[in-house]
C-alpha cells in the first residue's frame, strides 16, 4: 500500500494540533507532518547505519528552514531561492538540538540529520513549536535508539496568567517568553527571556510546561504503540573495560592535572599525560584491551578524558573540591573597566578569571537598524548584539572563518538579557559588540556584564544594569551539588549548563542546557537560588567601576533634532527625485529620517549645523514667519528690488522701497549678488510670494554715492 497515512490529534494550548505520518517521506527513518490551523511542518529524521571511520564524537545534526512558499510570498532582494539560514532559523536549531543529544544512547556515533521545513503559513500559528513536535514524534516512531518520548513547547505570562504556546500577538504583551524541552518526569531544555520575574515566578513558568508537555508525551506513547518501529542495535564507541582499570595507573598523574588553577597551564599539563597513555598504547595495545589496528591516540584522549571526568565529579560530590580548590558557590576574581577604547561611544573590559570581553556601544539613526526578511514579515531591530569568539580567546592558532551557530546563540541569549533593560522609546539604534578576548567559562555571560557596562560608558540610559552567571551540575544518582560560575573543564566533565542574567530586582534571561536524561524542579530551585547569589555579587562588583549611564555622549555621538510636518509634506521635503533632501544633508552634513508620521529627525555631530538644518526644514515645509528677521542671501537682482534666499529652497523679494530710506533707483547701486543682508518679513501673499524688507532691519547704504551725485547733477543740467 503507496499510502498508509495515520493521524493522531489533540488539544495543545488553545489549539488543535494534528500529527501526521504513513503518507510523506516513507524511506525517511522518521517522518512527520504536523498541522495546526493552517501551519504545516513537515519533520524527517534519518540516522546511518554504519559509524565513519575514526569517529570520535556524535554527528547530529538539526536544520530548520522557513519555506516563503509556505506563506505566499517572495524572498526579497536578487537571490529567490532559500540559502544560508536567518539567525532566527539557527536559534531554533539549537534549541531543538540541545534536549536531543543526551538522549541518545551514550556511544552512538552514527551520523543523524534532523530536517524541519515550514511548509504552509498561517500568520497565526507558531511553526517553531510545530517543528519540535514533529521532530519528537518522528524520533520516537522511528527506529533510531532514543530514549523518549519528550515534547516541546513555547510558556508566556499574559495578564497574570501563564499561557501556553500564545498567538504571535499575545507575545507583545507577554512578561515572560520561555523555551520548553521536556520528557514526562523532568526539563531538558530552557531558553528565554522575561522582564524582571522573581525565580519563584520563573520556577512557576517551567513547572506549568513541564506539566504540558507531559500530556503530548502521552499522544507520542499511542503514536509508537500503533505505528512505531523497533529500535535498531547498534554497537558502543565507549572505552572498554581493560582500558578503563588500566587507566587507574594513571591516577596520580591525573590527580596533578586537577590542581593547576591556570588553564594554559592545565591543558598542557592533560595533554602530556595523554601523549603519555597513547605511546603506552603504542608499546603494548594488549594491556589496554585494544589491538594494533586501533587509534592509539583517540584511545588515549578517551581513557585520560574519563578518568579526569570520574575524578572530578568525585571531589566535588564528596569532597565538596572543585579544580584548584576553589568553594563550590565561589565566583572568580573580577576586574572591570570602561571607556578603555578612545573612539568608540561607549566601551568596557569585564573580566572575570580567565574569561574575558571588550565590549563597545555604537549609537546612530534609522540606517543602523538591522533589518530581517522572513515569513512572518520584513522587520527591523532598533538594538542588537553581536557576539564574537574568536580562536586566539582560547589559545587556538586557527584563522576565524566567520560566525557559526554557536555565536549566533550565544549574542542572542546576551541581547535578550540586556534587550529587557533597555528604555522605551530612545531615539537612537544601538549596536553592541562583544569580542571574546579570553575564554574560560561562560563568556555569553561574561557579555551580558561588559555589553551593559559599555552601554552605560556610552550615556545610554539603561533602566539597571544586568549581569548573568553560569551554573553547573555534577549528579549521581540522587545525590547532586551545584557549581557556581563554572570553568569550561566542569562544563565538559559536568551534567549542566545553566546560565541566569538579570538585575538586582530579577530575571531577564535564561538559558539551560543537560547531559543527563533531565532536571528536577528541587534542582532548579536551588540552582536558581544559587545563581541569583552570584549574579547580586557580580552586579556589586560591576558597581564599584559604573553603576549608572553616564550623564552625557561622548564626542562623535550625533545629536538628534525633531521637527513636524504635516504628512502632505513629506514629498516637498524629499523634493524631486530626493534632490532636496540630498542637498540638505550634504549641505549641512546631517542624516535626515522622516516617518511616516511626519516626524523628521536630524541626526549630526556639529550642533550648529544641526539646528540651521532644523530650522531650514521648518522654513520650507511650514514658510516663514510674518515679522521674523533673517540673514538673506543676495541671488538675483532685477531693476525693482533684489530676490534673496532666507534659507535653503525659501525666497523672497526686498523691493526697491524696502531697501533704503531713500529713494531707490537702481539695486545695484546698494546690493551685489552672494551679499548678505538683514531683512524682515512684511507679508506672505496667498500664492506663497514672501514680501521682505531691509530698511525695517537695518537700511541699505550705497555703495556708489559719487555716481549718484553725478547723475543728479545731470539730470539738474537737463532741466535746464
Amino acid at each position: 500500500m503507496i499510502n498508509n497515512k495515520k493521524e493522531f490529534t489533540f488539544t495543545y494550548g488553545e489549539k488543535e494540533v494534528t500529527l501526521e505520518t504513513g503518507r510523506l517521506a516513507k524511506q525517511a527513518d522518521g517522518a512527520v507532518l504536523v498541522t495546526s490551523g493552517e501551519t504545516q511542518v513537515l519533520v524527517t529524521v534519518v540516522s546511518a547505519h554504519e559509524v565513519k571511520d575514526g569517529q570520535d564524537f556524535f554527528p547530529l545534526m538539526v536544520d530548520y528552514k522557513e519555506k516563503f512558499s509556505a506563506a505566499g510570498k517572495f524572498l526579497g532582494g536578487f537571490m529567490k531561492r532559500e540559502g544560508r539560514p536567518s539567525n532566527a532559523e539557527i536559534l531554533l536549531m539549537r534549541m531543538t538540538d540541545r534536549p536531543l543529544r543526551p538522549l541518545f544512547p551514550s556511544g552512538y556515533m552514527a551520523e543523524t540529520i534532523v530536517m524541519a521545513q515550514v511548509l504552509s503559513f498561517d500568520g497565526e500559528t507558531d511553526p517553531e513549536v510545530l517543528a519540535g513536535l514533529g521532530t519528537a514524534s518522528a524520533l520516537a516512531i522511528s527506529d533510531i535508539p532514543f530514549a523518549g518520548p519528550i515534547g516541546f513547547c513555547k510558556v508566556g505570562k499574559v495578564d497574570g496568567k501563564l499561557v501556553l504556546n500564545p498567538s504571535i500577538e499575545a507575545w507583545e504583551n507577554s512578561t515572560i517568553e520561555l523555551v520548553l524541552a521536556a520528557s514526562k518526569d523532568a526539563i531538558l531544555m530552557v531558553e528565554g527571556e522575561a522582564d524582571e520575574v522573581s525565580e519563584e515566578e520563573m520556577m512557576e513558568a517551567l513547572m506549568f510546561g513541564q506539566k504540558e508537555i507531559k500530556q503530548f508525551c502521552e499522544v507520542v506513547d499511542t503514536m509508537v504503540a500503533e505505528c512505531g518501529k523497533e529500535k535498531r542495535e547498534f554497537i558502543s564507541s565507549d572505552a572498554n573495560a581493560t582500558l578503563t582499570a588500566k587507566m587507574q595507573e594513571y591516577k596520580d598523574k591525573a590527580r596533578a592535572t586537577l590542581s593547576f588553577d591556570n588553564k594554559q597551564v592545565r591543558s598542557k599539563a592533560i595533554s602530556a599525560l595523554t601523549k603519555e597513555v597513547a605511546g603506552d598504547i603504542k608499546a603494548n595495545p594488549e594491556a589496554f584491551g585494544l589491538t594494533a589496528d586501533d587509534s592509539a591516540g583517540k584511545s588515549a584522549y578517551q581513557g585520560v578524558d574519563d578518568l579526569l571526568y570520574t575524578m572530578m565529579r568525585k571531589d566535588i560530590l564528596e569532597d565538596g573540591k572543585r579544580i584548584a580548590g576553589r568553594a563550590l558557590t565561589e565566583v572568580r576574581e573580577i576586574e572591570t573597566e570602561v571607556a578603555v577604547l578612545k573612539r568608540p561611544h561607549g566601551s568596557s573590559l569585564f573580566t572575570r578569571g580567565e574569561t574575558q570581553v571588550l565590549a563597545t556601544a555604537t549609537l546612530g539613526g534609522k540606517e543602523g537598524e538591522q533589518m530581517a526578511d522572513s515569513i512572518h514579515g520584513v522587520s527591523f531591530a532598533k538594538f542588537y548584539l553581536h557576539y564574537t569568539f574568536a580562536p586566539y580567546s582560547v589559545g587556538e592558532a586557527r584563522g576565524y572563518r566567520g560566525v557559526g551557530r554557536r555565536e549566533v546563540g550565544h549574542g542572542n541569549l546576551a541581547e535578550r538579557a540586556i534587550k529587557k533593560m533597555m528604555p522605551a522609546d530612545f531615539p537612537y539604534t544601538i549596536r553592541l559588540t562583544c569580542e571574546v578576548t579570553e575564554s574560560n567559562g561562560s563568556s555569553s555571560m561574561g557579555s551580558v556584564c561588559s555589553g551593559s557596562m559599555a552601554l552605560m560608558d556610552a550615556g545610554v540610559p539603561l533602566k539597571k544594569p544586568v549581569a548573568g552567571v553560569a551554573m553547573g551540575l555534577i549528579k549521581e544518582g540522587d545525590k547532586f551539588t551545584i557549581l557556581t560560575d563554572i570553568l569550561g573543564d566542569e562544563d565538559h566533565l559536568g551534567d549542566m549548563d545553566f546560565k541566569v542574567a538579570g538585575t538586582t530586582e530579577g530575571i531577564t534571561a535564561i538559558q539551560m542546557d543537560i547531559k543527563i536524561t533531565g532536571i528536577t524542579e528541587e534542582i532548579f530551585t536551588k540552582a536558581m537560588a544559587q545563581a541569583k547569589e552570584g549574579r547580586l555579587h557580580i552586579l556589586g562588583e560591576m558597581a564599584k567601576t559604573i553603576s549608572a549611564p553616564k550623564p552625557n555622549y561622548k564626542n562623535g555621538v550625533p545629536s538628534i533634532k525633531t521637527v513636524q510636518i504635516a504628512t502632505d509634506k513629506i514629498g516637498a521635503l524629499i523634493g524631486p527625485g530626493g534632490k532636496n533632501i540630498k542637498a540638505l544633508q550634504e549641505g549641512f552634513e546631517v542624516n535626515i529620517e522622516i516617518d511616516e508620521d511626519g516626524t523628521v529627525k536630524v541626526l549630526g555631530v556639529d550642533l550648529e549645523k544641526l539646528e540651521e538644518c532644523v530650522s531650514t526644514i521648518d522654513m520650507q515645509i511650514n514658510g516663514p514667519k510674518i515679522g521674523t528677521e533673517y540673514d538673506a542671501t543676495v541671488v538675483t537682482i532685477k531693476e525693482y528690488g533684489a530676490f534673496v534666499d532666507i534659507a535653503k529652497g525659501v525666497s523672497g523679494l526686498v523691493h526697491v522701497s524696502e531697501m533704503a530710506k531713500e529713494r531707490v533707483k537702481d539695486p545695484n547701486d546698494y546690493v551685489s549678488e552672494g551679499d548678505t543682508i538683514k531683512v524682515k518679513v512684511l507679508e506672505i501673499d496667498r500664492f506663497g510670494k514672501v514680501k521682505l524688507s531691509a530698511k525695517a532691519v537695518e537700511a541699505l547704504v550705497n555703495k556708489n554715492p559719487g555716481a549718484a551725485k553725478e547723475e543728479k547733477k545731470e539730470s539738474k543740467e537737463d532741466k535746464k
